[in-house]
């Protein structure tokens, strides 16, 4: 049987991965930023049905703890997105 494979006997060249060990410690750090953003969220419950808290409405809570979760979001999509240039090694 004969067949036209150019690649027939050739050794196979090194195939590259898509994510890089460098491309899976941005994804750590990106999930880091959105469980600090989350921890931010957190508290300020109350202790009994009949007394309010205004702590639930803190800055820390509405604003700064929403804008840290929503960039680690963007954090992770350009952790995966990034490419890293191939290392030459000789």
């Amino acid at each position: 049987m004969v067949t036209n494979n150019k690649t027939e006997g050739t050794p196979r060249e090194k195939e590259r991965m898509s994510l890089t060990t460098k491309n899976y410690a941005m994804m750590l750090a990106g999930v880091v930023i959105i469980l600090v953003g989350f921890l931010l969220m957190s508290g300020g419950g109350e202790h009994t049905a009949t007394e309010f808290d205004e702590s639930i409405f803190s800055f820390r809570r509405i604003t700064l703890a929403p804008i840290v979760v929503i960039a680690g979001f963007v954090f992770e999509i350009f952790a995966i997105m990034k490419r890293f240039p191939e290392e030459q090694k000789k």
